[in-house]
Formats: structure tokens, C-alpha cells, sequence
């Protein structure tokens, strides 16, 4: 039997480890993120039945674009790389690279729509984080939990962009973190983000700013 950890995806083989999970003792932490041992999960049986169709509501479906398809497949390659499937995480990159190689320039984005769209963000964090928490699913709620502090660092950023204009750039660099997406102003990169808590080489510097 395999058990999950459904914080960081790590897997306890019975078969492995020789060691019968529920004989492990209550106080045993997961070895890559210290998750409880209350919070790994049986893994899926193939035989299990299929859960029953959902109705998706076909009619509200509406067609993304290329942008947010990039946007959509470079998350999805960060979810698999914290579920180590490295695979996975590549083959989702190179979509997202081809719709951003494919998506069409816009010269007309104004920092006063962007600072809109984020305080809309940032109000609907509440509900989706409600709905995280109702199917107890703490995966989706620390997505939540980020997603809202990176948006509320980007909300911020972009008002003071509209306060100092490209003053604010200047004899500096940009910095975002590549593991949750937060964005950081300054000469170096922070010694550990704010966010996710990781170290500074897992930041990237933007180039080609003007």
C-alpha cells in the first residue's frame, strides 16, 4: 500500500519501506515537508469506481486566449513540479512557451486597468478560499494563500508605479520568484521570499527592461 502526503506529494511505499504505515508512530513527519502523519492519504486503487459525470456548464465555457493559456500551463508545470513529475513540468513549459511565442503584442495595457483587474483578485480570493476550506482541500488553500499575497504585492507594486511613474525603477532590478510568483524590487533578491520562504537562487532577474 501507498500512502500520500497531501501537502508535497511525497509517497510512503509500504513495499519499500518494510515498515506498515499505521504501525509508524503518531508523532512521524513527513521526510520532505514535515507534514503530520494525519495528513498523508491511501493512494487511489484503479478499481475504485468512477466518481459520476459532472455537468461542467458547457454554456458558460468561454475561450481563452493564448496569454492565459501560457498563463494556465506554466501554473500547471509548477503544481507538477511540487508533485515531482519533472516529465509532467516539461512538457507543460513547452506549452506555455508556445503560447506566449504565439500570443499576439498589446501596446494599449494601461497601469490603471491592471491595478482594476488586480483589486478584483484580490476581492475574490475570500470565496475561492471558502470553497478550498469546505472540501478540506489544503492544497488548494495554501494556492489561495499565495495567490492572494502575490497579488496583493503586485497590487501594490503597480499603484506605486502609477505614484512614481519610472522612477521607480531606476539603478534597481526586478526580481520574481520562481516556485510562487512573487515580485521583488531591489539589487539583489530577498534572502528568502515572503511567501513561500524560499531561498534567493530561486529567483529570476528580468531583463530587457527598457
Amino acid at each position: 500500500m501507498r500512502y500520500i502526503c497531501q501537502i508535497c506529494g511525497y509517497v510512503y511505499d509500504e513495499e519499500k519501506e518494510k515498515v506498515p504505515f499505521e504501525q509508524l508512530p503518531d508523532d512521524w513527519k513527513c521526510p520532505l515537508c514535515g507534514a503530520a502523519k494525519s495528513d498523508f492519504r491511501p493512494e487511489a486503487l484503479n478499481t475504485e469506481a468512477k466518481p459520476a459525470r459532472v455537468d461542467t456548464g458547457a454554456a458558460d465555457l468561454k475561450r481563452l486566449s493564448a496569454g492565459q493559456l501560457s498563463a494556465v500551463c506554466s501554473n500547471l508545470a509548477r503544481g507538477c513540479e511540487k508533485q515531482y513529475k519533472p516529465e509532467e513540468a516539461g512538457l507543460f513549459r513547452e506549452l506555455a512557451g508556445y503560447f506566449d511565442r504565439i500570443m499576439p503584442a498589446k501596446y494599449d495595457a494601461m497601469a490603471g486597468d491592471v491595478s482594476k483587474l488586480l483589486q478584483e483578485d484580490i476581492e475574490n480570493y475570500p470565496n475561492v478560499r471558502s470553497v478550498a476550506d469546505q472540501n478540506m482541500d489544503r492544497g488548494a488553500a495554501r494556492v489561495c494563500v499565495w495567490g492572494e499575497k502575490v497579488t496583493r504585492m503586485l497590487y501594490s507594486l503597480v499603484n506605486r508605479y502609477l505614484s512614481e511613474g519610472e522612477a521607480m525603477l531606476v539603478d534597481t532590478d526586478i526580481w520574481i520568484c520562481t516556485v510562487c510568483g512573487f515580485v521583488y524590487i531591489g539589487a539583489q533578491p530577498p534572502e528568502l521570499c515572503p511567501v513561500c520562504k524560499v531561498p534567493p537562487y530561486k529567483f529570476d532577474k528580468i531583463e530587457g527592461r527598457a
